[in-house]
């Protein structure tokens, strides 16, 4: 006997018995009750009841939403047709927004509107209590206990997954009866609730459909602004008001509250964003506005601040915060303090390290290598959730890294800068949610480029391009001075106040000529310097040649960390012969000196190693073997690698290379002795007048001059004062900067107010005041030698290159270094790419190493010249003109809703592509996508740039009748975007298994020691460590569990210490709630996305 139950399961569905019943009796009469009715739905019951003379169908809707909106205005809920015909519509419309794109859903909801119209079903709204009832009665014409009748009640809605009309119906659970007495009961039940209902009249229905997007019509010009409304978002409202007052001695400039408000966005949805505007354009003043909106958002009480910064800017910082009323919320911390707050050991001064919300961070570039303490510890400040319970919502701090050369090098910089805010297999951007797939084989390039004989600047150029459109554009703030003066609002508001940005000279460079015998020598030495079969630099590779059971005990990776310091001997070496002889000499005999100390340290059979620990300044002091054996014992206990070890704990082998090297040394510093003169300086005296302080070019007759070395600062000093009058001559080192800072200010800031002063007429300083202070009364500069960090270079032109400069036109002048030097030691080509990177990433102002170097323009801030960014701001400004000129249109457009479409005539040649295609704009929560779908029906990714000159369209043009392929391209599209995307969930929840040895090696580890343990809390501590490793939350924990790994191997710890090492670690990382909220669950797994709107392209 069959069962009268069904479930909608193999075949057996309750569209099944709705066709079965109707082709057996002919029905008169369909009477629906349900909790839910889909209009997309329809057209499938449509055709099996098209025989049907009468049908019924009533709705229940959510009655408890009116219920408390009445009680939240202390009022008592009575029935309402119009509030119930406004909660119906609401249904309605989520319908059609949330329906499959197709032509027969469409045509479904039209069917469905015209036989509203017709009288052909009548429908019913229930207004008195939420229906959860949901019955299908089906009646003869005359219906009595001897004719045909049917009742299906249960589960289902009439739904296109209720009844099972689709693919993947619902499992429900339904019952068919046929008995009168429980046909009748249903019957009077339907009357009943029939009688007490709102009739939906087909006015209703054609005022609904007119709010969603099948029942307007719309036009490419229409399109346009919706997709420039959609993407620029909030930014398009110009709303100076968002950050509070300013301070009265500050100026309120557009593009800064245009940076403000792009910022605060990236904060909420990245917790985090690099602050980059070039050198001059006021980061700190922006950082400061940002910081006090989102004071405002956050709550003031509730909101505390941490700023890090260099020393030499703290007051600086100090200063705004102060006038901006935020000191009492903020913290400052100098970059070599951040343990007593990540270690928690200085709570007199500083606040608990999760109790900080927002945290800036002042030349945020120093902190790219991952393997530094200072990075470590910034990490850990910046990614141990915030325990206040501010109004922003969440845990995750807020991080701002400010610097004009966030790249600095190479593209793993910016890698190790990102995780400060972001996981790297986890990470919240759009385009790479998994930052270690991405970066890892960019990184692998780009040291294959840098390792080959040639340069291949194109390839390097192409890295930093897929950095720059996948990573950077959405996570930086940035513009030029070409930015500020191309787009006209900027510029208007730069002209009313008064503010001058100076034109750059193209960079001049000055070469000096050596005299055949000071070549010869010059030659000789740099193979000297750079040849290992003459200078090895043995003095710092003592811990390559110990025995290696010492080496072992007391230091690990000897060999690499021995030859990284040579190498970098061997650098300094040449950059002081190229900085000036003076300091080569200076530089020569100290290496020479160290290295003879070292040989007696053999002959006295006490060699010291001590890398805390300064041997030869101590020796200079005069103190004794004695007292020194004290200090490097004292050192010792707090770290094992200062140490004083015997001549037989070397490989004989060392001692030979010693003496070898002190001999090489001991030559070269005699032939230098004989050098006399200086042909570098002859040519400084040659231009001086002539070009340096030429008052055409120079009214100020101030000069600035950069060098590396404090030996060569000396000696200009020197040298200077015997041709113009010493007292007009400042020299800056770390010796006296603080002391004379303000003399500096006086003399060469243009905006120092206390009373200016006109001492002083050349300044000649070390890198000392690369950053940190404004010395643009002057508009001339020389760099006096070249540092082979490209940042240097930048921060230098910076410091005369400001906002408020009172020349109008900024010389930068290189004294240019020798060939010899760059072809032996390559130091010219790695400095080039280096520089050419950053450009490439991130564009700059100006040359500020070569002529050959090519500057390239990616003002990656939304607004630029030309190309990309200019672009950008191109309709950031259209969409902004047109809301102030048209502001009841820019609402209209703006309440289009999404599934906007429209065909149109592709009458631009150079569109070819999207001929008989389509142009669609998707988003989800999680990302949002661009895509091009040509008459191949091949589906590819576009940026916005494209995509809006595809949908740029003028105000008359018309649209089209849309073809039927359009449906076909916008469901490839939806295809693609939701593959897009589930593989980005892949990658992030499987990463880990591809990730680097370290990571794996990390996760086996905790592994084998959660199962072998027996302490709940270890279990625990395992587990949360490899929920932060599979995240990539923390860059350290792999490399601090392998050293713990390493020790167990080597016997030197036990499993049970191990297990304490193990907790102490999750102590120190392990303090963020491991569970996902509901909505990031959602989020990660929500692949459908939203169409917002598309355009097909017809011949």
């Amino acid at each position: 006997m069959s069962s009268k139950f069904f479930t909608n399961t193999e075949g057996n569905t309750l569209f099944k018995k709705f066709e079965g019943i109707l082709k057996a009796m002919k029905p008169h009469s369909f009477q629906a009750v349900s909790a839910y009715f889909r209009s997309s739905g329809y057209f499938k019951m449509r055709e099996i009841l098209k025989e049907v003379e009468e049908i019924k169908i009533l709705v229940g809707i959510n009655v408890d939403n009116l219920v408390f909106e009445a009680q939240r205005r202390g009022m008592i809920y009575f029935s309402n047709a119009n509030k119930t015909k406004e909660e119906f519509e609401k249904e309605f419309i989520k319908d059609i927004k949330e329906a499959k794109y197709t032509k027969e859903v469409e045509d479904s909801i039209l069917s469905f509107i015209q036989d509203i119209a017709d009288k052909r079903i009548e429908v019913r709204i229930h207004n008195s209590h939420s229906i959860h009832a949901k019955f299908y009665i089906l009646l003869p014409k005359e219906h009595s206990e001897y004719t045909d009748g049917w009742v299906i009640m249960g589960s289902s809605n009439l739904t296109d997954a209720g009844i099972g009309s689709k693919k993947a119906p619902n499992y429900e659970l339904n019952i068919a009866l046929k008995d009168f007495d429980d046909v009748q009961f249903a019957k009077d039940e339907f009357a009943k609730l029939w009688a007490n209902s709102d009739i939906l009249e087909p006015t209703d229905v054609q005022s609904f459909v007119k709010n969603t997007y099948i029942g307007q019509e719309f036009t490419p010009f229409d399109l346009f602004i919706k997709l420039l409304i959609e993407y620029f978002g909030k930014n398009i409202d110009y709303d100076p008001n968002t950050i509070g007052d300013l301070p009265s001695n500050y100026k309120k400039l557009s593009y800064q509250i245009d940076a403000v408000n792009q910022g605060f966005d990236m904060l909420l949805k990245h917790n985090g964003f690099f602050l980059a505007d070039v050198v001059g354009l006021g980061k700190t003043l922006v950082a400061s506005m940002i910081a006090k909106r989102f004071c405002i958002a956050n709550g003031f009480e509730q909101t505390k601040i941490l700023v890090v910064t260099p020393p030499a800017v703290e007051s600086n910082w100090k200063q705004t915060f102060k006038s901006f009323r935020l000191d009492k919320n903020t913290k400052f911390i100098t970059n070599g303090s951040l343990s007593k707050i990540a270690d928690g050991t200085d709570l007199d001064n500083y606040w608990e390290v999760d109790e900080y919300d927002l945290i800036l961070v002042d030349e945020a570039h120093k902190y790219r290598n991952h393997t530094s303490q200072g990075f470590n510890h910034l990490q850990r400040i910046c990614k141990i959730p915030r325990s206040n319970e501010g109004l922003i919502e969440g845990d995750k701090k807020k991080v701002i890294l400010i610097s004009a050369t966030p790249l600095n090098n190479r593209p793993e910089d910016l890698y190790y800068q990102l995780q400060l805010f972001q996981d790297i297999r986890k990470s919240t951007l759009e385009k790479v949610s998994n930052l270690q797939h991405f970066f890892s084989p960019l990184i692998q390039k780009y040291r294959e480029i840098m390792d080959a004989k040639t340069t291949d600047i194109e390839a390097i150029r192409e890295i930093y391009k897929q950095i720059r459109e996948k990573v950077i554009a959405e996570i930086t703030v940035r513009r030029t001075r070409r930015d500020l003066k191309k787009y006209p609002k900027y510029l208007e508001d730069i002209k009313q106040q008064g503010i001058i940005f100076p034109e750059i000279a193209p960079l001049q460079t000055i070469e000096y000529y050596l005299n055949p015998t000071i070549s010869k020598l010059f030659y000789k030495t740099i193979l000297s310097l750079t040849d290992d079969d003459k200078i090895n630099y043995y003095r710092y590779q003592a811990i390559r040649f110990l025995k290696k059971d010492i080496q072992e005990e007391y230091y690990s990776q000897a060999e690499r960390v021995s030859q990284s310091l040579a190498a970098i001997m061997k650098t300094l070496m040449v950059k002081r012969l190229e900085s000036s002889f003076v300091a080569f000499k200076n530089t020569l005999e100290n290496l020479l000196k160290s290295t003879q100390r070292m040989i007696e340290m053999f002959a006295n059979n006490k060699v010291y190693i001590a890398p805390d620990l300064n041997i030869n300044a101590l020796f200079e002091k005069g103190l004794s073997e004695e007292e020194i054996d004290e200090i490097v014992l004292s050192k010792n206990v707090e770290n094992a690698r200062n140490n004083i070890f015997s001549a037989d704990d070397f490989d004989p082998s060392f001692l030979i290379g010693l003496e070898k090297d002190a001999k090489s040394l001991k030559n070269l510093v005699e032939e230098w002795k004989n050098v006399t003169n200086d042909p570098k300086i002859e040519k400084l005296f040659d231009i001086l007048d002539t070009v340096l302080l030429d008052r055409d070019k120079n009214p100020s007759q101030q000069l600035i001059i950069f060098t590396e070395s404090n030996d060569t600062a000396n000696y200009l000093n020197e040298k200077l004062s015997e041709v113009i009058d010493p007292k007009k001559i400042l020299k800056i080192s770390s010796e006296n900067r603080n002391k004379v800072f303000e003399q500096i200010q006086a003399n060469f800031d243009a905006n120092y107010t206390k009373g200016r002063k006109n001492d002083l007429k050349i300044l000649i300083t070390t890198d000392v005041l690369a950053e940190g202070i404004n010395l643009h009364r002057a508009n001339v500069l020389l760099n006096y030698d070249t540092p082979w960090n490209a940042t240097r270079l930048m921060q230098r032109l910076g410091r005369i290159n400001r906002i408020g400069s009172e020349t109008g036109v900024i010389y930068n002048y290189l004294f240019y270094p020798s060939a010899q030097g760059d072809e032996e030691i390559r130091l010219y080509k790695k400095a080039y790419v280096k520089l050419q990177g950053f450009h490439s990433a991130f564009g700059e102002d100006a040359q500020v190493f070569t002529k050959e170097e090519l500057v390239e323009q990616f003002e990656l801030f939304k607004e630029g010249e030309e190309g990309e960014e200019d672009k950008r701001l191109y309709y950031l400004r259209l969409v902004r003109e047109f809301k102030d000129a048209h502001p009841s249109e820019f609402k209209r457009i703006a309440k289009i809703p999404f599934k906007a479409r429209t065909a149109r005539k592709n009458k631009n040649t150079s569109f070819d592509d999207v001929k008989d295609g389509s142009i669609i704009f998707m988003k989800s929560p999680y990302k949002r996508e661009f895509y091009r779908v040509n008459a191949q029906k091949e589906v590819e990714n576009i940026d916005f740039l494209e995509a809006a000159e595809r949908f740029e369209a003028s105000f008359t043009e018309k649209g089209y009748e849309l073809p039927i392929s359009h449906y076909t391209d916008v469901n490839l599209a939806q295809q693609s975007f939701e593959k897009d995307l589930s593989h980005a969930h892949t990658h992030m929840v499987t990463s880990v298994d591809k990730a680097d040895g370290n990571t794996m090696h990390a996760k086996k580890f905790l592994r084998e020691i959660k199962s072998i343990s027996h302490q709940e809390e270890v279990k625990i501590a395992c587990d949360q460590l490899s929920k932060l490793i599979d995240k990539g939350t923390f860059t350290a924990i792999p490399n601090e569990i392998k050293k713990i790994r390493q020790q167990l191997e080597k016997q030197k710890i036990t499993y049970g210490q191990v297990q304490n090492m193990i907790l102490t670690m999750t102590k120190k990382y392990a303090t963020a709630s491991f569970e996902e909220t509901k909505e990031q669950k959602e989020k990660m797994i929500d692949f459908t996305p939203e169409i917002v709107i598309s355009e097909t392209f017809i011949k």
